[in-house]
């Protein structure tokens, strides 16, 4: 037999053996598409840094979600952007049944029902004046035990607008657990609780700031993990675990590849990816120079996390990833 016998290149030679010998594929029902609804809009707004991705209006998201479903998009994140005015030092417009957070659960619930997975952000940073993802201290710190009260009232608020899953995201210690306990006492043990387990205080969240008019001041390093850091991360993942979580994320995805591929190894509990706003608002600035193909490299990063070790992916690019899956396979 001539040199080289072995040829790995036989399996690559047509698309379609390429297609049959693919080994990790993803699938639209892995998809999570994140949607902003803005209190007060009567027609959807764009967000400059996020070119494609609107602030909703209450219809506008309705039809962003019906069209989603017809896309097969596994399920919806859903962020709530009250008016300045109704924004305060509590957060209190989060757990306010007219609240535009839990409004828009309920629109999004009677659109689509249970032919996709309604999920909530359970955080009170869009709805505090100051920004922080909980209530303050006097001299200005996090309040990390106060704030488990307001949101265990979130958790049950969120779930009885109609949400299937709430997402916790404020990185305070114990949420889980509280949550946990508050959804189960208000008789909704079957609502979902899909932690941010490893959220990082990374540069990344930018055009996320825009969308939601975050009012932040200063920083979240005090509650968010250090990029640095893998060990904690696999701490905080254990800890959410034992405390009830569902299933467990980390945020953002692609310089996290690393994390998400050891939190797979660590835990039997579904594991998410949040492809946060910067790595989207990148692709789609090169993408527009006419540096990249934006498809190509749209498909490509999503591949790499689900290799990763992520079976549920958050992605701005849900719907269009969606359909283009499903023109491929």
């Amino acid at each position: 037999m001539s040199f080289p016998d072995i040829r790995p290149r036989r399996l690559r030679r047509t698309a379609a053996l390429r297609r049959l010998v693919e080994e990790t594929r993803v699938s639209p029902a892995e998809l999570v598409l994140p949607l902003f609804v803005k209190e007060g809009l009567t027609e959807p707004r764009p967000i400059s840094s996020l070119p494609g991705v609107l602030q909703h209006s209450r219809d506008s998201l309705r039809k962003a979600a019906h069209e989603a479903v017809g896309a097969g998009v596994g399920g919806l994140m859903l962020f709530g952007v009250p008016a300045s005015e109704n924004k305060d030092e509590t957060g209190s417009g989060g757990i306010d049944p007219d609240g535009i957070l839990n409004v828009a659960i309920r629109d999004v619930i009677a659109e689509v029902g249970d032919s996709t997975v309604v999920m909530s952000d359970l955080c009170l940073d869009e709805f505090t004046s100051h920004g922080h993802c909980g209530v303050l201290t006097p001299d200005g710190a996090v309040d990390n035990d106060a704030t488990l009260d307001l949101y265990a009232r979130m958790g049950v608020a969120q779930a009885e607008a109609g949400a299937h899953v709430v997402g916790p995201s404020g990185m305070m210690d114990g949420q889980v657990g509280t949550i946990r306990r508050a959804l189960d006492q208000a008789g909704h043990q079957d609502v979902t609780v899909l932690a941010y387990a490893a959220k990082y205080a990374g540069a990344f969240y930018g055009p996320f700031r825009e969308a939601v008019e975050s009012t932040l001041q200063g920083d979240r390093r005090t509650y968010q993990q250090s990029p640095g850091n893998i060990r904690e991360a696999l701490r905080e993942v254990d800890l959410d675990v034992a405390e009830g979580a569902d299933m467990v994320m980390v945020k953002p995805a692609l310089p996290y590849l690393d994390v998400i591929a050891a939190v797979r190894d660590r835990v039997t509990v579904p594991v998410a990816a949040y492809q946060v706003s910067g790595e989207y608002a990148m692709v789609e600035a090169a993408a527009a120079n006419g540096w990249i193909d934006r498809e190509g490299v749209m498909l490509e990063t999503l591949t790499s996390i689900k290799r990763a070790g992520a079976q549920v992916m958050l992605t701005y690019w849900a719907t269009e990833a969606a359909q283009l899956l499903r023109s491929r396979y």
